[in-house]
């Protein structure tokens, strides 16, 4: 973990994040309208209080599972490795899915995670993500419904973390390094 000293500026506020939120909820409810069950996979760890506003949302039918890939550690950068840390529980074979993931930024982890699940023979797959950010893609990958664009910034809050710190803010802050001393 660094000791570097920083302050989080508001990005996107909770407010904000609350009606988006309620707009991607009316879109998956009707996206999956005719399911038996929903079953909602969170990346872990970062979705977890996205993935909880969602599910709270929605008016069908959930399962709620999660998996867990690591491509970050403590740092601020993306090491591209993409590290199954967790698989699902449950089965998802011939079942409708939805993926919850907090930010897509290199689109590594979301490749593999997507091509992991699809092997696993879901009826549908499809992909949502908090944050998007473009400017940082290095594989073609867009989630089927985005929150939030935004540039190309280290952001924290909403389940976000830096070095498992800053999970519990309300709102999407972007992380600004101050000099010591």
């Amino acid at each position: 973990m660094s000791d570097k000293p920083y302050v989080i500026d508001t990005l996107i506020s909770a407010k904000q994040i609350a009606a988006r939120v309620e707009q991607l909820s009316h879109d998956i409810h009707d996206e999956f309208a005719d399911t038996d069950k929903l079953i909602v996979v969170g990346l872990l760890r970062g979705s977890f209080v996205f993935i909880a506003d969602v599910v709270r949302e929605l008016d069908l039918p959930v399962e709620v599972d999660f998996l867990e890939a690591s491509s970050y550690g403590n740092s601020t950068e993306s090491s591209r490795e993409v590290r199954i840390l967790k698989d699902l529980r449950g089965e998802i074979a011939g079942r409708d899915v939805l993926v919850v993931e907090d930010i897509v930024d290199t689109g590594h982890t979301l490749t593999q995670v997507v091509k992991l699940l699809e092997a696993k023979g879901p009826k549908k797959l499809k992909t949502i993500a908090l944050l998007d950010k473009p400017s940082r893609r290095e594989v073609d990958i867009k989630a089927d419904w985005t929150g939030f664009e935004i540039p190309d910034e280290f952001v924290v809050g909403y389940g976000i973390d830096y070095a498992q710190r800053n999970r519990n803010l309300p709102y999407i802050g972007k992380v600004r390094f101050t000099d010591a001393g």
